[in-house]
């Protein structure tokens, strides 16, 4: 392997890093290069977006969640035949949950464990010579990390961009590029962040204006001699793993109302030999018959109720299949399998009732962080006293859970216990939490 990379950071959210991170891998496609990405941390809409840019998989790399010998691996997937590999961070570069070095969750456990340089993604908009302070406190924080380059984003004119360049460039690192503000090329957003790249109107066209625009204002060739090259980690037989595949055919739920569900989940299971069969809830399809399990991820089935609630021959085919096979419903999923959805107007929607409870976003309130769970019974994520790292990210609120079993225990990323979450009823199963890997 002798691909280059580097991580795509920030000192916050919100300040550019994806439209940065696109605009350079359609800038390096253009010159011929082999272009990869990866997200650091969990997050399902930023990867849908690289892959538009480069037409591959986007893996999640998750300090937190993954176990070490599962992180090496993406990593190695994520570097193959490919010529550079940009990782793009979440929140801020050194964002991430007290705890052991390495394992916080954080963008810059990436940079210490792969030795990769980071590229700042810097707002200067109502700041100036400040910035090369924010700088210096981001290049001091850990020796371990260290930063390549910064490009300023949000420049509102040529005497703005010189006096935050050449304050940067006081410190000895390199000032990249200077991005004005452009309207044009904003990602709409919706309560979970950006709308969704299959969403997105001719986001083909949208991802070259970003090339273009990146190569207008930032030095490709000095980015490029940025990165470094990603040392192969060796990977210990047989210890790489994710969840085990809860079938050896498995119905997987996959449209607009159904698509968070990571990539290496369902490469775990193909790897484990079980087969992978889609079907499309808003297209009123119901799980194949000759599956002997049934997934329904997360997603936005909140914008897509009503069809939801009239798709007779999607929710009798699901009663079927779960009265003589395992189901299992996450976040999205989950709220499918209660008995309603009130949505955001109000307007109470029947969902499938296989499970109890009514979730609601007209009482909504954020629920955001990395999630242990700790399983009650065996599900399609693990054996019962099985221990699943993952996280929760939603609006809805939990109305009523009827007499349904809980599925799980629930603890925060510091360990502080969060209570039974999720139900059970027969072989349904479903809880908020996302799985991303067994906790190690």
């Amino acid at each position: 392997m002798t691909a280059r990379g580097l991580i795509v950071s920030a000192p916050r959210s919100s300040s550019g890093k994806t439209i940065v991170t696109l605009g350079l891998l359609a800038a390096l496609r253009r010159r011929g290069f082999a272009v990869r990405a990866a997200k650091a941390g969990p997050d399902y809409i930023d990867p849908a977006f690289h892959a538009g840019a480069t037409s591959h998989p986007s893996l999640n790399l998750d300090t937190w969640a993954m176990p070490p010998a599962l992180l090496d691996r993406l990593m190695n997937e994520s570097a193959s035949a490919a010529d550079f590999l940009l990782i793009e961070g979440a929140m801020g570069l050194f964002d991430g949950l007290p705890g052991p070095a390495g394992r916080t969750g954080a963008a810059a456990d990436l940079a210490a464990r792969f030795d990769l340089p980071a590229l700042l993604v810097l707002d200067v908009s109502g700041q100036s010579q400040t910035a090369a302070a924010l700088v210096r406190g981001l290049a001091t924080h850990d020796p371990a990390v260290r930063i390549a380059g910064v490009v300023l984003n949000r420049v509102g004119s040529e005497r703005h961009r010189r006096l935050a360049s050449n304050a940067i460039a006081t410190l000895g690192i390199p000032v990249l590029g200077a991005l004005p503000r452009n309207a044009d090329l904003t990602l709409p957003e919706r309560h979970l962040g950006l709308v969704q790249a299959s969403e997105h109107f001719d986001l083909p066209g949208w991802i070259e204006r970003a090339g273009a625009m990146v190569e207008q204002h930032i030095d490709i060739d000095r980015v490029a001699a940025a990165t470094a090259t990603i040392a192969s980690p060796l990977i210990a037989q047989g210890s790489a793993t994710a969840l085990a595949p809860p079938g050896n055919r498995i119905a997987l739920a996959a449209d607009a109302a159904f698509s968070f569900i990571y990539p290496h989940v369902v490469d775990g299971w193909r790897r484990a030999g079980a087969e992978i069969v889609r079907f499309s809830p808003l297209a009123d399809e119901a799980p194949a018959d000759d599956c002997d399990c049934c997934w329904l991820p997360g997603g936005y089935p909140e914008l897509h109720a009503g069809t939801l609630a009239a798709a007779a021959r999607f929710r009798s085919g699901l009663a079927n299949f779960a009265a003589t096979r395992p189901m299992h419903g996450e976040c999205g999923g989950y709220m499918v399998l209660g008995e309603g959805l009130i949505d955001a107007t109000g307007t109470r929607h029947a969902m499938t009732a296989l499970l109890g409870h009514v979730t609601s976003f007209a009482e909504r309130r954020l629920h955001l962080g990395y999630r242990e769970a700790e399983l009650r019974a065996p599900c399609a994520i693990g054996a019962v006293g099985a221990r699943v790292r993952g996280h929760e990210f939603h609006y809805a609120s939990l109305l009523s859970v009827a007499d349904d079993a809980p599925l799980a225990d629930l603890m925060d990323g510091e360990g502080r216990r969060l209570g039974p979450s999720g139900g059970r009823r027969g072989q349904v199963t479903g809880t908020f939490f996302h799985a991303i890997a067994p906790a190690e």
